[in-house]
């Protein structure tokens, strides 16, 4: 395993439509030689690099340390080189361990099969050689790996995560369809908010995205939030006191002093009240309004100067939503040209046929997703005095 100034080769994965943020995230962190994918990022880095963009990347889903690669067009292949690499060096037989496999367009296609190869390779060895094993605990175990085979090319890597980072752990409760913490930080980056003007969410729901704009404006690093230890410290070469140093300087980083003017509310008082018991579990009470609110008397500070909107209003999935959903856009049109002039306004949605019915011109589409639904976020200039006709379709 590497030593603390090793240059590493790391890769992170986040959603469609947010590598270029976490590309930007990871760069600010001091990551050199970048390689944009899908719904992947490549980079390099040394160990405390790792620790840092483990507890700071708001936009990472997970963080892993690719460490062996081979062709493995066969089992016969795949099992003799997972047989040939030497698991003492990242795995005690004192410790538990999971592997998942993805693969894609190669000869062996079932991923459960191949982990399960792989894993009877792992545990063949430490057999072998000390005549004990390591046990396999699919749901939390001290190593978890990955194995990609793409095209018969196999690379396995090292999870430097655990449970996913979208996982924050201040959530106690959400919503029927909850924004993941990923996401909601993705869409405030998206909008280039700059953490200091208004920022309001008028549909918030268990008030995930206020959450995600209080940690930003605040400089909290997300990774404080993490229940239980990240998988690199289960990791032969983990070195306490870098990640002491590390966390320390996160812990440090907290402005105390509220940054900008954040408001949500619901017209739900139950769903209102599930977005205070989580605000109050990130303890963010300090920066963050609720109110029990029709998002039509929806309104913004009045001596503040002109910020942004960030809304993420139902999609209608119900059969026979259709009217329902074209008349509650329509209702957020109305209320975004009649309260916010001067904002901006960002709505995430994945009914393209009701936001129609929003009633303004789109400046910006962006296309993402919110678990398996394709979505758009929505970027409207209410300019002050200004009405704009409904866009052509």
């Amino acid at each position: 395993m590497a030593s603390r100034a090793a240059e590493l080769y790391l890769t992170a994965t986040t959603q469609f439509g947010l590598e270029e943020l976490l590309a930007e995230e990871l760069r600010q962190l001091g990551a050199t030689d970048l390689q944009v994918g899908t719904r992947v990022v490549e980079f390099k880095g040394n160990k405390q690099l790792l620790y840092e963009a483990v507890l700071w990347c708001r936009t990472a889903v997970r963080i892993m340390l690719p460490f062996a690669s081979f062709a493995a067009p066969d089992e016969r292949s795949l099992y003799r080189e997972v047989s040939r690499i030497d698991w003492s060096q990242y795995l005690r037989p004192d410790q538990t361990f999971a592997i998942t496999a993805v693969t894609n367009r190669s000869n062996l296609e079932h991923s459960l099969y191949i982990a399960q190869l792989s894993k009877d390779a792992i545990v063949d060895q430490f057999r072998a050689r000390t005549g004990q094993r390591p046990s396999v605990d699919p749901v939390k175990p001290d190593v978890r790996l990955h194995l990609h085979l793409f095209e018969n090319e196999a690379i396995l890597s090292l999870d430097a995560v655990g449970e996913s980072l979208h996982r924050r752990g201040y959530r106690q409760l959400t919503n029927e369809a909850p924004m993941n913490e990923v996401l909601a930080a993705g869409l405030i980056l998206l909008s280039g908010w700059d953490g200091r003007r208004p920022l309001i969410d008028p549909m918030c729901g268990s008030g995930t995205i206020l959450c995600e704009a209080a940690m930003i404006a605040q400089r909290i690093a997300p990774g404080l939030y993490h229940q239980g230890d990240f998988a690199f410290q289960h990791w032969p070469d983990f070195e306490q006191a870098l990640w002491d140093s590390v966390l320390m300087d996160a812990k440090q980083a907290r402005l105390e002093e509220p940054q900008a003017y954040l408001a949500g509310s619901d017209l739900s008082a139950e769903t209102l009240e599930r977005a205070r018991q989580n605000v109050a579990a990130a303890d963010l009470e300090d920066y963050i309004r609720l109110a029990v609110r029709d998002v039509r008397d929806a309104q913004p500070p009045k001596t503040e100067e002109p910020g942004i909107v960030l809304m993420n209003p139902p999609y209608g999935e119900r059969i026979g939503a259709e009217a329902e959903m074209a008349g509650l856009y329509k209702t957020i049109g109305d209320t975004l040209k009649t309260n916010f002039q001067g904002y901006d306004a960002y709505i995430f949605t994945g009914n393209a046929e009701a936001a129609k019915s929003v009633g303004l011109r789109t400046s910006r589409r962006i296309p993402l997703y919110n678990g398996p639904i394709e979505c758009r976020l929505l970027k409207y200039e209410l300019y002050r005095g200004t009405r704009k006709g409904p866009k052509e379709e």
